[in-house]
């Protein structure tokens, strides 16, 4: 694709990253054949090929519109596209310079900026998250359905978390909403690695990943928690923490975007790529590990949704999968298995009417062979999908922690 950024385009900090990732889209439309949003409205400006002809347009001098802004808002980032591209259009990227020049340009009705700064200040607190989510339990009756129906119902007893005492060691992001939403997520990831000889070391000074501000409208707010995040870990890193666990891949998906975004900071460049390189997903440091020794799988039919920052952001598609059924766990096969389920953050929330069609779209798949369960990779996904009040959601990690022998 030939592009002619304007002057003022090209005095952005990303203005070459954004001039090469135009050239590389040949405007083939394969994207729009996998893009949920697309698929919903059939509007060539809610698909890849379409938003990508609109950044280029504002980078190269046409006024941003807050009609341009709507269709970047209704993307869910889910990365479906690049994996379907054939020229490798580093998408994201992409639409992450986009929607900062637009933001800049478009000033957000006020209700908007209200909710977004709300999101902001809410869900990176976890004390102030949970302590919410307690009195929203005590008034679920009187609160709206949309609002009740994200509230968790039935938390399974988080149960006792090791100590550390093994030679070896990893960090674990603890996460923002998912010790609120889901609290037995990371306990159960540490019992199952300490089993394994692996202990989880606190690092108590590291926070949100910074992937909600940057996705609202804070791209700034988002870094600097990055530069926290990698403060706080790398003592730990010096010392012989063999990895950084990540239990929520939307979190990992970001986290491996460190050394990208963070790669013109003088600062923090190299620890920020140090720390990608050190980013794991639960399943990359399980995946050869002999868990065979410590747990002995059930017949429970379950059905495993890939979240799309695990398959596609990634690139770990099939891997927990791999891991499910060499334990010997029943999983059921699941169409349109690479389908986003519309929780892709705070999308859920910011655009609920897309983001409901694309979850009960993804339950009817999910439940088309029968499972008693779901089992997921992102606590996103797990709220999202469960707020349907349907079939249970759970990590799949505290399947795994359940069969210990």
């Amino acid at each position: 694709m030939q592009t002619n950024l304007s002057e003022q385009s090209k005095l952005l900090p990303r203005a070459e990253e954004a001039d090469k990732i135009l050239r590389t889209c040949v405007h083939c439309g394969f994207c729009n054949a996998t893009c949920p949003t697309y698929q919903l409205l059939g509007d060539e400006l809610d698909g890849p090929r379409g938003r990508i002809y609109l950044i280029k347009q504002v980078l190269e001098g046409a006024p941003a519109t807050a009609k341009a802004q709507l269709h970047l808002d209704r993307c869910l980032t889910c990365r479906n596209c690049e994996t379907t591209c054939p020229s490798g259009v580093d998408y994201h990227n992409l639409l992450d310079i986009g929607r900062a020049v637009i933001d800049k340009a478009v000033p957000r009705p006020a209700s908007q900026r209200l909710l977004r700064q709300g999101l902001r200040g809410l869900a990176p607190n976890p004390n102030l998250f949970r302590t919410l989510l307690q009195i929203g339990a005590t008034f679920r009756p009187l609160l709206p359905g949309g609002v009740a129906a994200k509230l968790p119902h039935d938390l399974p007893a988080t149960g006792e978390r090791p100590v550390p005492r093994h030679a070896r060691r990893v960090l674990m992001l603890e996460g923002c909403v998912q010790p609120g939403l889901s609290p037995n997520t990371n306990a159960a990831t540490a019992r199952v690695l300490d089993r394994l000889g692996i202990s989880v070391i606190p690092a108590s000074d590291a926070g949100c990943c910074g992937a909600l501000d940057y996705h609202l409208d804070a791209q700034a707010m988002g870094l600097d928690r990055a530069r926290r995040n990698i403060d706080a870990w790398w003592p730990h890193l010096e010392n012989g923490a063999e990895a950084i666990v990540q239990t929520a891949s939307g979190c990992g998906a970001f986290i491996k975007d460190y050394g990208h975004l963070l790669e013109r900071d003088p600062v923090y460049a190299a620890k920020a790529q140090r720390v990608s390189e050190l980013a794991l997903d639960l399943v990359q440091v399980l995946a050869d590990e002999p868990l065979e020794r410590v747990c002995a799988a059930t017949d429970q039919r379950i059905a495993f949704h890939c979240p799309c920052t695990l398959q596609h952001a990634q690139k770990l598609g099939g891997a927990v999968e791999a891991v499910l059924t060499r334990l010997g766990f029943n999983l059921t096969a699941v169409p349109d298995s690479h389908l986003c389920c519309g929780s892709a953050g705070t999308y859920s929330i910011t655009q609920p009417e897309l983001a409901r069609q694309l979850r009960d779209n993804k339950l009817n798949a999910l439940e088309s062979g029968h499972p008693e369960i779901i089992a997921t990779a992102n606590i996103g996904c797990q709220s999202h999908l469960n707020s349907a009040g349907r079939t249970p959601v759970r990590h799949w990690i505290e399947l795994v922690d359940h069969v210990l022998r």
